[in-house]
């Protein structure tokens, strides 16, 4: 592959512009227009699903420049460099079915980034840098990297976490410092003389690793899985996680070797490194049934250090900030039941309450700081606002935008998201958020759809912008996004064990449903439950379990059976870390039969009385695409109304743009043909 071919070249500020009317798909698709549709025109489905205009913004080392993601316009993403004194913009695009999924800086002048292929895999580990972006380089290729860290004090050789099976891994996965400066196409040797690796452009072929400067020792996981590293505060490799038989373990490198710490990955959750060397940051493990306290932990015997955080309601589901000079955390940003942050020291306190007043009737969050602490990049949002990015110089008092994500959505015809709270079952009390369409009241009752977080993972839906729940209020109707059990701060609440209990979750869905349906507030009789992946299986479980509750069930590359996908997936045991815990979480079908009946809406479709749309992606699991096709054959024996859709070149849900529109007009629809409103 020719480097040169590999990334093409693109340009300035008018060259930037223009990046956003240049593909053929805009003509059908639009994607020449940002801004909004007149006031008397319906929204397209684009405007909801279209990628932001730019994402992911970071300021350098002395806040010359940000980097971002951008759109291209043509269904892909790029990047861009911005001079915040020239305002002028640097960008870089990308060939084919090709996009740069991920960019940070490395120091003042370089950036390093990660490309990915068709939406789904990652490909290369390319670095540029201010100035000659066009000449960005891939430092690795053809590998599975993520990036572990940058260290201060050698930017140019960041940690790279390599895949097994690779070129230098063999059958364990491992870290490795990369050499990532480049100067005109060249990866340069920046070692002084000292026994460092230069290399020229040749070295950046398929399959060569001989820019790979140094390599740390490999924690062996014999029918098992490196799952990701972490880093000390100042960018040095210190822990590593691994997965054997669907047990997580925390391995702390000594030296030259790893040592196994005590920690029950199990029973708390891990949020990164504390300040003090041999020490974690740690959401301890459930006790008295009161909210878990994150602490910073001793990583070799588990003694607590100090805690950091203890909210009288809610697990912390966040992240940490910590100061771009001492390196140390200073804040935790994270959801109650709206956006919440708490800073640790009077100084980002203060910048905090200066940065509120600057934006009022916006949620400000401060995305990052330059190490004179002079320019903050802001993101500022709202539940009808997508995020505004915005630069504060507190040096010269000003504040400007950088770019708003997505300019072609008006706020004024947005909908407003309000937060409820409804009880379990079993007597707890979950966060859950209601849009009502325009026009909408207890006289005027509209219809409801229900829309279950749609990752199978411990987040949670909070409040604040929603492409889909918008989308879902532009056509008339009411969403209800429940939080349930799994959802990560409130796992204080529940014991461990819920986190895989199926049945339990779908109930939870079912009492906030019922819960909204009561309050009068929307029409019982037209209900539609609507997920993708685990959200997914929510609807197909609500439709089969709750005949009389939902009139339409709307499935994304949904799981019908867990039984057959634990069976299906077994060939994977040793290449799919995910295997081995779900088996172990769910236990043996064969054990008990009984439980896995009592989660499979494939084995209770004919109970399903709800129309039916199952939409999946050709290459989502076998099974799952064997047993979507079983169910809606099930489903349509009864005379109930039942559609399934393929889409090529997508798994685990519709990532493609014009493919995603297409899907969501389908099920626009399908809703309007099967929830029609009483005669």
């Amino acid at each position: 592959m020719n480097p040169r071919r590999y990334l093409r070249r693109t340009c300035n500020f008018l060259s930037f512009a223009l990046l956003f009317s240049t593909a053929v798909r805009a003509e059908k698709l639009d994607l020449g227009r940002i801004t909004p549709v007149p006031a008397g025109e319906p929204i397209p489905v684009m405007d909801f699903f279209r990628d932001p205009l730019l994402r992911s913004p970071e300021v350098n080392i002395t806040g010359t420049h940000i980097t971002a993601i951008v759109s291209t316009g043509e269904d892909h993403t790029g990047l861009i460099i911005y001079d915040l004194k020239t305002k002028q913009i640097e960008a870089l695009g990308m060939v084919g079915d090709t996009d740069i999924s991920w960019v940070s800086w490395l120091d003042d002048r370089r950036v390093v980034f990660i490309t990915s292929v068709e939406k789904m895999s990652g490909f290369a580990l390319c670095a540029g840098r201010v100035g000659a972006l066009q000449d960005s380089y891939p430092v690795l290729q053809n590998v599975s990297a993520s990036l572990v860290s940058v260290p201060p004090d050698d930017r140019t050789h960041p940690l790279v976490h390599l895949g097994p099976h690779g070129p230098v891994t063999g059958q364990y996965g491992a870290v490795v410092s990369v050499n990532a400066a480049i100067e005109s196409g060249k990866l340069l040797d920046l070692s002084g003389g000292h026994g460092g690796m230069h290399f020229d452009t040749t070295a950046a072929v398929e399959g060569d690793v001989r820019h790979i400067s140094a390599k740390y020792p490999v924690i062996e996981t014999p029918n098992g899985f490196d799952l990701y590293y972490l880093a000390d505060k100042v960018g040095h490799l210190e822990y590593g996680v691994t997965s054997t038989d669907g047990v997580h373990t925390l391995h702390h490198l000594a030296g030259d070797h790893w040592k196994t710490c005590p920690e029950d990955l199990d029973a708390i959750d891990l949020f990164g490194t504390g300040d003090e060397p041999g020490t974690i940051v740690e959401l301890a493990a459930r006790k008295d049934n009161k909210p878990r306290p994150l602490q910073v932990v001793n990583a070799d015997d588990g003694s607590v250090v100090r805690t950091l955080l203890e909210d009288p309601a809610y697990d912390f589901d966040g992240w940490l900030f910590r100061d771009p000079v001492s390196h140390e955390i200073v804040g935790a940003i994270y959801d109650r039941a709206g956006p919440n942050v708490v800073w640790f020291n009077d100084s980002y306190r203060n910048l905090q309450k200066v940065i509120d007043r600057h934006f009022p009737g916006l949620i400000a969050r401060i995305l990052g700081i330059d190490n004179s602490g002079r320019i903050v990049l802001v993101s500022t949002f709202s539940d009808r606002q997508p995020p505004i990015y915005q630069v504060v110089d507190l040096e010269n008092r000003t504040a400007g935008p950088i770019r708003n994500s997505a300019p072609w959505i008006d706020p004024s015809r947005m909908q407003p998201m309000s937060v409820t709270k409804y009880k379990t079952r079993d007597g707890h009390r979950l966060d859950a958020y209601v849009t009502m369409p325009a026009g909408a009241s207890k006289l005027h009752p509209p219809p409801l759809i229900v829309l279950p977080n749609h990752g199978y993972s411990s987040s949670r839906d909070t409040w604040g912008f929603n492409a889909e729940v918008q989308f879902f209020a532009s056509r008339g109707y009411a969403v209800l996004q429940p939080n349930y059990r799994l959802a990560s701060s409130y796992g204080w609440m529940f014991p461990e064990s819920d986190t895989w209990d199926f049945k339990k979750m779908r109930e939870d869905v079912t009492d906030a449903t019922k819960a909204l349906v009561d309050s009068g507030l929307v029409d019982a009789k037209r209900v539609a439950i609507v997920g993708a992946e685990f959200g997914g299986y929510l609807a197909l479980a609500g439709a089969a379990y709750e005949p009389g509750l939902y009139r339409c069930a709307v499935a994304i590359s949904p799981v019908c059976d867990w039984a057959n996908l634990l069976s299906d997936q077994k060939y994977y045991k040793y290449s799919n870390p995910y295997f081995s815990r779900m088996a172990r979480k769910l236990g043996d079908p064969k054990k008990d039969s009984e439980k896995f009946d009592a989660i499979s809406p494939l084995r209770h479709a004919g109970a399903i009385r709800a129309a039916t749309f199952i939409a999946y992606g050709e290459y989502d699991v076998s099974s799952n695409i064997r047993d979507a096709k079983d169910l809606i054959s099930t489903v349509r024996k009864n005379s109930v109304p039942a559609e399934i859709e393929s889409f090529i070149n997508e798994a685990d849900g519709v990532h493609h743009l014009a493919r995603k529109v297409a899907l969501y007009s389908d099920i626009e629809a399908f809703l309007a043909k099967n929830l029609p409103p009483a005669n």
